[in-house]
């Protein structure tokens, strides 16, 4: 009787051990990344204010891990790279008015052409901000703004942020844009902290 007892106490433990993993696990980036792209999943944040669009998504720590390892099955290295990138939270911010990258909309203006370039590559750090229902402001990590001089519909940047749980408690984390002189105001959303720590992953074997 006390070993069946025990054993079903094992079997609970791992039942409940599973149901804790967090999200969901996909075979290929593909079907990852169509798994985040649609806003019902809280991982895709879209607005368009003033004609200027903005996508807000969050990107998994395999998908990062995936870009590194290629097709190698190295479990340990895929571990290493797990707790590496895991250690941030990583978001692609994308900017479009036009259906043009920002930047092509105000190349007439020398003047705010030039203010544009430099708040977008070197002060977005002072123009998007990350902070609690408290008010509580999770500092920038880094932030990467590649020029694409036209090449794309739209300006990107890769914004991260250290993954510090004490900042992931409520329901919600505010993330807002200030406006850099398209007249749009400070841009906010509200993300899904649950969807950030039960994030999907990869069958990487």
């Amino acid at each position: 009787m006390i070993r069946m007892e025990a054993k079903n106490s094992i079997y609970l433990f791992v039942l409940i051990l599973f149901a804790s993993c967090g999200g969901k696990t996909f075979d290929s980036t593909e079907e990852l990344t169509h798994y985040i792209s649609d806003e019902s999943n809280n991982y895709c944040y879209k607005k368009t204010i003033q004609g200027v669009e903005y996508a807000l998504q969050y990107r998994p720590t395999d998908l990062l891990v995936k870009q590194e390892i290629g097709e190698s099955k190295d479990i340990n290295q895929i571990e290493k790279l797990r707790k590496k990138y895991g250690k941030y939270m990583y978001f692609n911010l994308s900017m479009s008015l036009n259906n043009q990258e920002l930047l092509s909309n105000v190349a007439r203006d020398k003047a705010k052409f030039g203010q544009m370039v430099n708040d977008l590559a070197f002060g977005m750090d002072q123009k998007v901000h990350l902070f609690t229902k408290a008010n509580d402001t999770l500092a920038m990590a880094d932030f990467i703004y590649p020029r694409m001089y036209g090449m794309t519909k739209s300006t990107s940047l890769l914004i991260v942020y250290p993954r510090e749980k004490q900042y992931l408690k409520d329901e919600y984390i505010n993330f807002t844009i200030e406006d850099i002189g398209l007249s749009t105001g400070e841009v906010h959303f509200k993300i899904d902290t649950k969807a950030l720590t039960n994030e999907p992953q990869l069958r990487f074997n």
